[in-house]
């Protein structure tokens, strides 16, 4: 399985639309890249978890789940870097291939060093870009009828499928 562990602010202040966006509020930033993380996930398949630096912030660690991507603000006095490292280490095992984004050079040699490779912020936006592209493209040939199904049908099995799913009598 691959896993993709995102250092949330540094997606922030990497990306142009959610830097402008924290200025004003830094929640619906976060809120923003949580809506692409669950994106990316529901088009890659790939386990998506994000951690936001709690460093400054009093209180305990805090895990959320929203779309089904796992959100991680970090215990008092841990920087988003340091928990990263850690979910790598419990993370990276023969089943998983584990990738961490991040433009944080520093981050990424330490992470290297424990057997994740390194997506960088620039790298994810354009793949997030793609992705999108991609989807558009499916939608449009699907409203537009050209839409062809992964396993090729006769066109009569086709239609008493789509009864069948809809509730009708076939």
């Amino acid at each position: 399985m691959n896993i993709l562990v995102v250092d949330g602010y540094n997606m922030i202040g990497a990306w142009s639309e959610l830097q402008q966006l924290k200025d004003k509020e830094l929640a619906k930033a976060r809120d923003l890249l949580i809506d692409w993380m669950a994106d990316y996930q529901a088009y890659s398949g790939s386990r998506v978890i994000v951690v936001f630096d709690a460093y400054e912030v009093r209180g305990l660690q805090t895990n959320l789940k929203t779309y089904d991507v796992e959100i991680i603000f970090t215990k008092e006095r841990e920087t988003a870097d340091e928990c990263i490292e850690r979910l790598v280490k419990s993370l990276k095992n023969v089943k998983n291939q584990v990738y961490v984004a991040t433009s944080d050079f520093a981050e990424q040699r330490t992470i290297f060093g424990q057997g994740a490779l390194r997506k960088s912020a620039r790298e994810l936006y354009i793949e997030l870009k793609n992705i999108e592209r991609e989807i558009a493209i499916e939608i449009e040939e699907y409203s537009a009828g050209k839409f062809q199904p992964k396993i090729p049908l006769d066109p009569k099995v086709r239609k008493a499928f789509e009864k069948m799913r809809r509730g009708m009598k076939y």
